[in-house]
């Protein structure tokens, strides 16, 4: 990834082409310019597990599903309120993601923490698709003035306001961060095994913890979740 001083922006159209995706590097910083929809669990398992056909045209519309539950209302005069748009953990979504894009054709899943380098190389790499990461906590109220517009809710009686399918045009919609790229790689895991070599260097010296909660551990390499 590149020094602090020189990240790579990106403006990406929502439809992009194989091309525009295969000039993407880990790191990149990208802004969105088109539409994007919400898709989360609840339009996956209507989608994927009972068999609805999707709401709309995808991705003849749109190519970019974000992972994402919106602070928005609808008005009593059926005009809509959007304020913050907050990504979610994408991780939860991992058993519907490969039956997902080929059904929508997505190539752009929007989220938070990423996903395994597993479902990258198996579902993202053979339908073309990457991952984008918001870039932390505290971020739904920017990424909230990039939406320009919500153009249609749909299955908000099915699934209420926060699971449904929000379509909104936006435009300089980011920050987000390149987290896998078409071969599959992914720039968590990437750095991670970076951090990991200088973990023991780190706590060399260190005495053990007295009191522990459940799933605390002096294995730097374990992890409970």
């Amino acid at each position: 990834m590149a020094s602090n001083a020189t990240f790579k922006k990106v403006r990406l159209k929502t439809e992009p082409s194989a091309e525009d995706l295969g000039q993407l590097e880990l790191g990149d910083v990208v802004y969105l310019d088109g539409t994007v929809y919400t898709a989360r669990e609840g339009v996956y398992r209507r989608v994927v597990e009972e068999g609805h056909g999707l709401p709309i045209d995808l991705p003849q519309l749109s190519g970019a599903n974000f992972h994402c539950s919106p602070a928005a209302a609808i008005e009593p005069d059926g005009t809509f309120n959007m304020g913050a748009v907050t990504a979610t953990a994408s991780f939860r979504f991992s058993k519907w993601i490969g039956q997902w894009l080929e059904k929508s054709g997505a190539k752009l899943i929007l989220g938070k923490g990423g996903m395994s380098s597993d479902d990258y190389r198996k579902h993202f790499v053979p339908h073309g698709a990457i991952y984008l990461t918001t870039v932390g906590y505290g971020t739904g109220a920017l990424l909230g003035r990039g939406v320009k517009n919500v153009r249609s809710v749909h299955w908000r009686q099915e699934l209420g306001l926060a699971q449904a399918m929000w379509v909104i045009e936006v435009e300089n919609f980011g920050p987000f961060i390149v987290e896998s790229d078409l071969q599959g790689n992914s720039l968590f895991e990437r750095e991670n095994a970076k951090i990991a070599k200088g973990l023991d260097k780190v706590y060399e010296g260190t005495r053990p913890a007295v009191l522990k909660r459940y799933g605390e551990t002096d294995d730097r390499s374990d992890e409970v979740i």
